[in-house]
């Protein structure tokens, strides 16, 4: 995970998460119930400066530093960006306009108008570009696929990068755009049509990851004159965004069969009497410990449950544990997947194996993708041969060969079969909802 300054900015504006969205977004600046006003239409409050820069790279920064060059990007920022009318109106020159705010799961309406032909713009979401914005008819940006239309994840190299159909009006004329994003999932409808259709968004800076969890939203400037208005923003609750996640990995749900009735541990064994279930979850003991496994075994498969840990919370999901060892530490006979708040200060300094969603002793796992303490988490994880998959709040964190990264000693490349579990480390973490499909 990078460090994060809180930006220097012009202004301060509060966003709140209210009720569900509407079907529209409204004109003079009001936005419609549950969003809030991002740009106040009379000023740049609440908006700094910034450029296509690696977040990371900010944590090399001191606060002395940081707050130089963010002083720098804002004198930039009252050169080439102004308000007019209710418009804000960057020249195509000088830095990004960036939210004082850093947004996770969220909805945006947003107004925006190419003056010129040949126009060129965009919308950065949680750092990282873009929402393409650009003029269909720019004969020269053929060849990028400006015919293709404004609204696509143009720097996307393995999901599409293209919209789906050219929704845009004539250059002069402003164009309405909703844009939702949920885990690395992005939705944009531009003018009424749909035309992004909940597509990950990768991480430009580094490929190999997952795109940050949250992070500010920039208005990008690029050489022409662009404007923007009606700026509205809403938040996703926890709940709200695992509903979504649902709907979007809902086309084979009904091959998963649940293996925990949420009333008592019927399918159970192992240290049965050091878990208890409560409120519709499983969970350890405060104090016990011990693998808590199903009775049937499983080869490949596919499980998704929910996991809430308490502050410090420590557990993990046991893979492929051999009937022999049940009661051995799974990561000694089998494999453990990590389940731990590592958030919390006494996790500060631990190896890459031992975070979230690490394979312990095999892998480490990308950080910075666990919700808070006490807040339920969504995690699939494939197991497939020797290749395991693990998804968090929507995010891929891990993909592991186990024949190329697992010692060659390791019990994990030679178990092609066995129980999967929980592994208690005497926290009360919970687990819900948990299903499985097995692999044919």
């Amino acid at each position: 995970m990078f460090k994060r300054f809180a930006p220097l900015t012009l202004g301060l504006i509060t966003l709140l998460c209210l009720h569900a969205s509407p079907c529209s977004a409204q004109d003079n600046n009001q936005p419609p119930e549950g969003f809030l006003a991002i740009f106040n239409g009379v000023d740049l409050k609440g908006w700094g400066g910034g450029e296509t820069k690696d977040p990371e790279w900010f944590s090399t920064l001191d606060y002395d530093t940081w707050d130089e060059y963010n002083k720098k990007k804002l004198e930039e920022v009252e050169k080439h960006w102004r308000v007019e009318d209710g418009e804000l109106i960057s020249d195509g020159k000088g830095p990004h306009l960036v939210s004082n705010r850093y947004y996770g799961d969220f909805e945006m309406w947003v107004d925006w108008k190419l003056m010129t032909a040949g126009g060129d713009s965009g919308i950065y979401l949680r750092h990282c570009p873009q929402v393409q914005l650009w003029d269909p008819n720019h004969k020269p940006a053929h060849k990028h696929g400006s015919d293709k239309g404004s609204g696509g994840l143009w720097n996307n190299k393995k999901y599409e990068r293209h919209p789906s159909e050219v929704a845009d009006n004539p250059i002069g004329e402003w164009n309405r755009m909703f844009i939702r994003m949920v885990g690395p999932y992005v939705t944009v409808i531009l003018n009424g049509k749909t035309v992004v259709d909940n597509v990950v968004l990768e991480n430009y800076f580094h490929r190999d990851q997952p795109v940050y969890m949250d992070g500010p939203v920039h208005l990008q400037t690029h050489g022409s004159e662009t404007r923007f208005r009606n700026i509205f923003v809403r938040r996703l609750s926890y709940a709200e965004s695992d509903k979504l996640l649902a709907e979007i990995n809902s086309e084979d749900e009904d091959k998963f069969a649940p293996i925990f009735n949420g009333k008592d541990l019927t399918g159970w064994i192992g240290a049965t009497s050091s878990y208890e279930v409560k409120n519709g979850a499983i969970q350890c003991k405060q104090d016990f410990g011990g693998n808590l496994l199903t009775k049937k075994q499983y080869s490949d498969f596919v499980v998704r449950l929910q996991f809430k840990t308490p502050p410090g919370g420590n557990n993990g999901l046991a893979i492929r544990v051999p009937t022999d060892g049940m009661e051995e530490y799974p990561a000694n006979v089998a494999m453990e997947l990590q389940v731990l708040d590592d958030n919390h200060i006494m996790y500060a300094k631990l190896r890459d194996d031992q975070y979230h969603g690490s394979a312990y002793g095999i892998k480490g796992a990308h950080r910075g993708f666990l919700r808070p303490a006490c807040q339920w988490n969504t995690q699939e994880v494939t197991v497939k041969g020797e290749q395991v998959t693990v998804v968090l709040n929507g995010f891929t964190t891990l993909e592991t060969d186990l024949s190329k990264d697992a010692p060659e000693d390791h019990p994990s490349r030679a178990n092609s079969k066995g129980h999967f579990g929980f592994t208690g480390h005497y926290d009360q973490v919970k687990f819900k909802n948990i299903r499985i499909k097995e692999l044919k």
